[in-house]
């Protein structure tokens, strides 16, 4: 693997890069855009590659992870790809074929994790947002324990290395934990966080759990028109955080992810460019003072750009805990 890559321990055994690269794309970015910046990606030196049923990209990613296998840059145990399970599928005889379904796109006989995306449970079928007549989500009843053990499942069936979660509170990954009968446990739990949402509190009980907290939106999102308040703050903006990146004279995206690696905590950083995802990779050649991070500790104001206000109405919505 590339000499710049570090690695987290998962409770299972197994290895994370400690930076992935995130692969979401809104609607208005055509497909190649995604192929094109997956093939940057892995050629820069990415190894962690994180993508999802949900953002209909995982075609290209297996034609990006193919073609660089293919062309001796890398190899497929040099990979560490993550894909989630989305909400539709939650029912237990569902689980194994969404999965088999996602690597076949993906071209992969395993996956390195599986993720639930959230613990929100949704009607099953064909729609990824299933609505009714008035436009309100169609909901499902199912129990994530439940699908957790379809996940465990999967695991024991070779067609993926780890499991874990996404979107989860304390209460809800202490259901998992306390479930009778529990196989395996959450390797992580893959949240929004950064400096404006930097999670401390479900952090310390991840750790104390032995789960790694896996960080999506590190870099304050990118800020897509169809989930982020365009009139919300733009984090590498932020004065306070500009003046540590030039203190240290480092890029204010750079302090942003090394503050979440400091922390213990595993960032996914996206971008479509190549000068960016290279500098992503220079986080681990530096380090952040004591001062510097307390610093950095007083932006946090609890602040979520996606609040997945969709899921409101749904009793598993994650985000009424205050973690």
């Amino acid at each position: 693997m590339s000499s710049k890559q570090q690695f987290v321990k998962l409770n299972d055994g197994h290895f994370i890069p400690a930076l992935g690269f995130g692969t979401y794309k809104p609607q208005e970015v055509h497909k190649s855009k995604s192929l094109e910046a997956a093939n940057l990606a892995i050629g820069v030196g990415f190894r962690h590659i994180d993508t999802a049923y949900a953002y209909q990209v995982e075609e290209e990613i297996g034609q990006a992870i193919q073609s660089n296998i293919k062309a001796g840059v890398i190899k497929r145990e040099d990979m560490f790809i993550t894909t989630k399970l989305w909400c539709t599928f939650f029912r237990p005889e569902l689980v194994q074929p969404a999965l088999e379904k996602s690597l076949k796109k993906l071209q992969l006989d395993y996956v390195d994790l599986y993720i639930m995306h959230y613990p929100v449970p949704m009607k099953p079928g064909d729609i990824d947002y299933p609505v009714d007549e008035k436009g309100k989500l169609l909901l499902d009843t199912v129990d994530f324990c439940a699908t957790w053990e379809a996940l465990e499942k999967c695991k024991d069936a070779g067609l993926v290395k780890s499991i874990g979660v996404s979107n989860f509170n304390h209460k809800q990954l202490e259901r998992i934990l306390n479930k009778p009968g529990l196989k395996y446990k959450p390797v992580c739990n893959q949240v929004e966080c950064h400096l404006y949402l930097n999670q401390s509190k479900l952090l310390d009980y991840c750790k104390s759990k032995d789960i790694v907290l896996v960080a999506y939106g590190a870099l304050g999102t990118q800020r897509y028109k169809e989930w982020v308040d365009q009139n919300s703050p733009v984090l590498l903006h932020d004065p306070v955080l500009c003046d540590v990146a030039k203190k240290n004279n480092r890029s204010p995206a750079l302090i942003a992810l090394r503050y979440l690696l400091q922390r213990g905590v595993v960032p996914l950083a996206q971008s479509f460019k190549e000068n960016e995802m290279k500098e992503n990779l220079q986080v681990f050649e530096f380090q952040l003072s004591p001062e510097d991070m307390k610093t950095l500790d007083g932006l946090n104001k609890n602040f979520r750009y996606l609040a997945a206000e969709f899921f409101t109405d749904h009793p598993e919505y994650p985000y009424s805990e205050e973690y």
